[in-house]
């Protein structure tokens, strides 16, 4: 029997709303994968250090506060910091267009904005465990 592809989904910040995330992580299941979901107002260091432990092979984040262009980034720069630099980020939200360049540069390896199709998120996680995530 194949492994289920395992995925963190996660809300850095004292961002309050977690309606989009529930949608992705019942989304996630739905397509066959694990989900695992920290909960509301979790820092960098709580999510990286939950996708070690849960030995996830995506960590995907949320935001709808704005502190997307300073969260992101440290979720990435705390799985550095464990040496799991490998487990590839993505984020979802709302996330203003001039921001999303930005992100990526820092390392987030997709943002996914309100209404792609929850098919589009599902599809890019398994290029990503699949090694083909260059789309």
């Amino acid at each position: 029997m194949e492994r289920k592809i395992r995925v963190l989904i996660a809300k850095p910040g004292l961002d309050g709303h977690d309606r989009g995330a529930l949608i992705i992580a019942q989304a996630l299941r739905d397509h066959g994968m694990e989900v695992i979901y920290t909960g509301l107002r979790q820092s960098p260091a709580q999510i990286a250090q939950a996708a070690i432990q849960e030995d996830v092979d995506v960590v995907g984040l949320s935001s709808l506060s704005g502190g997307h262009k300073t969260l992101f980034p440290k979720v990435v720069e705390a799985l550095k910091e464990k040496d799991a630099e490998d487990i590839p980020v993505i984020g979802g939200g709302v996330i203003p267009d001039e921001d999303i360049a930005y992100l990526l540069e820092q390392g987030v390896q997709k943002i996914f904005t309100p209404g792609t199709p929850t098919t589009e998120t599902v599809d890019f996680i398994k290029s990503c465990v699949s090694g083909d995530s260059n789309e």
